[in-house]
């Protein structure tokens, strides 16, 4: 099909996107705000080629962090031999102490990764962030390429396309394969969470029980869905869709609202799998990142297939200074921020600024991690100027159950503005679907 008349499907498929209710929320200011995420349906095309690279590379890298995950909640090799400084592990914010010793049911922790990738101009893949705990987004490619489908079926088959509908089979082979017995559930912490449309979403597809915290109960060690009719149905598999710190007020935050109390308890007694596990914020810290080449010639004694971006760590003392010698040219990121936000590109500061931030490296120095700008490529979208060109970056799912597989599709997200590298949807982004050819 042509570009052309693909892209007259936009303004429609946006429309039916906002019928369905296919939005994110943002909280600003207090309040809650609910908008929709903008498709375009010029697509990202990956050849068959370039994706067997890909996929190879990914799942040596999400081998590799799960393989992190179990080793710095047990044995602690990789800090024995100094591999990664101990200091710089446990003073992580997503380190749980709570979950030392604890090995989870198959000993999987991360069993949905979303690996973010950008592509530079020459062609060079590099991987910008790993995202462990709940990374989201699967569903609006799943969405919008059914409605696109809708309406152009023959423009899939013609282009030799992979199909993206098995998503939700890999996510429900990866409960199945960890669940202790029972059914699998969606727990969200209601209508009010950003990604909320997601969760009722995959429930859907999965078949899985979307629940949330008034429709659950731990009950004689273990977890149960209780439902319509009052009775009890047993949980094997929950995938989480919360942040660690609210899971079990009895563990964590006393305040919280939304967790599941003595959930816990029967976690570390191997009688619920949490997807995905508590813990692994831990191997998503942005300062962690700079360590996982590290972690698959470590672990595994082999070559990384995908590149990290040009990464420095003030925390030592090489990389600090040259971060204070280079400032203007790179990009700064807090360790402990998502979403777009605490990124800062050096040249954009003013003088003011930028003596106040070098202090605030100085004396912070695990705080942050300073990276070279890539120049990454631009995609073709449509705004009211007609076809443009925009900055775009790649999250790639992949899930771990009896085997690691990655999915023929991702989510590509764009930015909107043409000055700004920044794609997240809470930064006013929009999304595109990724095609990944069969041949």
């Amino acid at each position: 099909m042509k570009q052309g008349e693909l892209s007259q499907y936009t303004k429609k498929t946006n429309q039916l996107l906002k019928r369905y209710g296919v939005k994110f929320g943002i909280y600003k200011n207090n309040i809650f705000h609910e908008q929709l995420f903008p498709f375009d349906c010029i697509p990202r095309i990956i050849g068959k080629d370039e994706f067997v690279y890909l996929n190879k590379g990914l799942i040596q890298r999400v081998n590799a962090l799960n393989a992190f995950l179990k080793d710095i909640y047990g044995e602690k090799k990789i800090i024995k031999d100094r591999i990664i400084p101990e200091e710089f592990v446990y003073s992580s914010k997503g380190y749980l102490v709570e979950v030392e010793g604890l090995m989870p049911p198959q000993g999987i922790y991360a069993h949905i990764a979303g690996i973010d990738l950008v592509q530079a101009k020459e062609g060079t893949w590099y991987v910008l962030e790993d995202n462990l705990r709940i990374p989201s987004g699967a569903s609006y490619p799943m969405i919008a390429r059914t409605l696109c489908r809708r309406a152009s079926p023959m423009t899939y088959v013609q282009n030799h396309v992979e199909d993206n509908r098995d998503y939700a089979v890999l996510l429900k082979e990866t409960m199945d394969y960890v669940n202790t017995g029972g059914i699998n559930a969606v727990f969200t912490p209601g209508r009010m969470n950003a990604a909320y449309f997601e969760h009722a979403y995959l429930a859907e597809k999965t078949g899985a029980v979307l629940v949330g915290p008034k429709d659950i109960v731990v009950n004689e060690d273990y977890l149960y869905f209780k439902n319509y009719t009052g009775s009890l149905e047993k949980i094997g598999a929950l995938y989480r869709r919360i942040s660690d710190e609210y899971l079990d007020p009895m563990t964590f935050m006393e305040d919280s609202l939304i967790g599941i109390p003595h959930l816990m308890e029967i976690y570390r007694k191997g009688n619920v799998a949490i997807v995905n596990a508590p813990g692994n914020g831990v191997a998503d810290d942005k300062g962690i990142y700079y360590f996982v080449p590290k972690m698959i010639e470590y672990y595994f004694h082999e070559t990384p297939i995908l590149q990290n971006a040009p990464t420095y760590l003030p925390y030592y003392d090489e990389d600090l200074k040259f971060v204070l010698e280079n400032f203007d040219r790179l990009v700064i990121k807090d360790v402990s921020e998502a979403g777009g936000y605490g990124v800062f590109f050096g040249n954009t500061l003013s003088r003011d600024e930028k003596e106040v931030f070098l202090e605030t490296i100085r004396t912070e120095r695990r705080r942050f991690i300073a990276q070279e700008v890539i120049d990454f490529k631009d995609l073709q979208i449509q705004d009211e100027d007609g076809i443009v060109e925009r900055k775009a970056d790649l999250r790639a799912f992949v899930l771990t159950g009896k085997t690691t597989r990655t999915w023929k599709s991702g989510l590509t997200r764009f930015s909107r503005n043409p000055d700004s590298f920044i794609v997240n949807s809470s930064q006013g982004g929009g999304f595109k679907d990724t095609w990944i050819l069969s041949r």
